[in-house]
């Protein structure tokens, strides 16, 4: 009799401890998985990682501390751009800099931003993607482009956007479904749209535990 009952604690303990591993494991499982509006979060992957908060211009600074912080970490601690992962955001001010040049010269979005290229004039194309202007310098590897090339993950807020898109269409005195069609089919490559750049922010901390820098 003592037997048995010996055996059947064991069996029950043995079962209660597998479903305990069960439901610990369950959540890691939940965690691994992302929506598909948030699969860009799979994109950080380096051992140091910073987000730059970006909504203003700022004579082209934001970029600089992107390209400075790569340079830094490379320069000074000897790391390799593939273990860093910097994201910059496009919203507020600069929500159009996630826009290639043919929507720069279309809807004159330099004019409507006053932004200015480096001869003074209203821009005609997109500062950031090729080169930024910053204290009377032109510096290439400070640009969208180069700096995609090392790695940085730039996200355009899709809420954004879309204030931005009835205000130009206003301004140009376009229906707003012609400007919201040609903006969307114009977003730079390798941009990421995505719902809200505040719940983006929230997301790359909280998922990712990535540093914030605000510019």
């Amino acid at each position: 009799m003592i037997g048995r009952d010996s055996t059947h604690r064991r069996g029950f303990l043995g079962r209660a401890a597998a479903l305990v591993a069960g439901a610990m494991a369950t959540p890691k499982l939940l965690d691994a998985a992302v929506p598909a509006e948030d699969e860009w979060l799979n994109r950080i992957t380096g051992t140091h990682r910073q987000l730059f908060d970006m909504p203003a211009e700022g004579g082209g600074v934001p970029m600089l501390h992107v390209l400075n912080y790569l340079n830094t970490y490379n320069s000074a601690y000897n790391v390799k751009d593939s273990d860093i992962s910097a994201i910059g955001t496009f919203y507020g001010g600069i929500t159009l800099f996630g826009l290639n040049d043919a929507m720069w010269a279309k809807y004159r979005l330099g004019e409507f931003l006053n932004i200015k290229n480096a001869s003074g004039q209203p821009a005609t194309a997109n500062p950031w993607r090729t080169e930024v202007h910053a204290f009377g310098m032109t510096l290439a590897p400070a640009s969208i482009e180069a700096l995609q090339k090392r790695g940085v993950i730039f996200l355009l807020c899709n809420n954004a956007l879309g204030l931005f898109i009835g205000e130009v269409a206003k301004a140009r005195s376009v229906e707003r479904a012609a400007v919201d069609t040609d903006f969307r089919a114009n977003i730079l490559p390798g941009v990421t749209l995505v719902p809200a750049m505040v719940i983006a922010i929230e997301k790359a901390q909280s998922v990712k535990n990535v540093a914030y820098h605000r510019q």
